[in-house]
């Protein structure tokens, strides 16, 4: 396998694409439209003339060129038409040119990266097969699920897929997203396009929840490609959490989804909470890897580990 290194400006878009849809690990975050929309920079490894891809999400700062993981992309990695073995990935790995002296990248599900190689961490996501019919697919739902689902009911909760896009990301910045500094004006504003974009194509709906009194207290965005709808982005309210209504959310996309050829994607998660309201749908986890690598001199990885540590402190202030 002969993989080539290639800038930006030289990628092959319509190859590309034509590779993501058909590869046999293809995901909604590899595709070049949604690339461009949401990372700063990306070059490529390109192998066999577009049948395996590699996307290099880049950054650079203090003349530092590195990869990182863009927000909302949470798989990426090594793609392929053809199967993938651990010999290939090894190969785009090792092909990673030399001016990336710094990573922190998550790989995809069928990446089976060398571990004693690799500085690897299995990272957790959770996924819900939407084949069965639905009151079959309850069936595997915890007690606290049901419960939530009665009690948001009770309260009045009722499901609109006619929220906007803008309601859901402003519940979010005014409840969660007041936490999160790492996410910005510009990281939001991003966000709003790539949703708009997915539903003028057609791929990707909109939920949202709403009291009694008829005010918005929850939504989710859903994005739908190769077969799966990935929660992509939610948020809630103080209210919401205490009646239910995301669980009544995800429910009643699950009855709208349910006995078609489609896998609810979670999206993670590494936060036990999250975890354990996943699994609570009856969803298995999954892992995929992510990966980290320094090529830096010592004084500039000394010196990154304590603008790291730094930041860490900031943040919980």
């Amino acid at each position: 396998m002969i993989i080539k290194y290639i800038p930006a400006h030289q990628i092959d878009k319509p190859s590309w694409d034509k590779c993501i849809r058909s590869a046999v690990n293809g995901n909604i975050y590899a595709y070049s439209w949604y690339l461009d929309l949401m990372c700063d920079s990306w070059d490529a490894l390109v192998a066999d003339d577009y049948n395996a891809v590699f996307p290099l999400t880049f950054r650079q700062k203090a003349g530092i060129t590195y990869l990182y993981q863009p927000f909302f992309t949470q798989q990426l990695g090594i793609f392929s038409i053809n199967h993938l073995t651990p010999e290939s990935v090894e190969q785009f790995l090792q092909a990673i040119p030399a001016k990336f002296r710094f990573a922190e990248i998550n790989l995809n599900t069928f990446n089976k990266a060398d571990e004693v190689r690799w500085k690897i961490k299995k990272s957790i996501n959770h996924e819900l097969d939407l084949i069965e019919p639905y009151e079959q697919i309850k069936r595997g739902y915890s007690e606290n699920t049901r419960r939530n689902i009665a009690r948001a009911a009770k309260n009045g909760i009722t499901i609109s897929t006619n929220v906007k896009p803008e309601e859901i990301i402003t519940l979010f910045r005014n409840n969660k997203g007041r936490n999160i500094s790492q996410l910005g004006e510009y990281d939001y504003r991003r966000l709003l396009r790539l949703i708009y974009q997915c539903l003028h194509d057609h791929k990707a709906i909109c939920y949202g929840a709403y009291t009694s009194n008829n005010t918005f207290c929850a939504g989710a965005v859903f994005v739908f490609s190769h077969r799966k709808a990935v929660f992509l982005f939610s948020a809630v309210s103080e209210e919401a959490r205490t009646s239910g209504a995301m669980s009544f959310l995800i429910d009643r996309f699950i009855q709208d989804s349910s006995g078609n050829h489609l896998t609810l994607d979670f999206e993670g998660s590494n936060d036990a909470n999250l975890a354990r309201f996943y699994r609570s749908f009856g969803a298995k986890v999954i892992t995929y890897p992510s990966l980290r690598f320094n090529r830096l001199p010592l004084h500039l990885s000394m010196l990154m580990k304590i603008i790291k540590m730094l930041r860490k402190i900031s943040l919980k202030k």
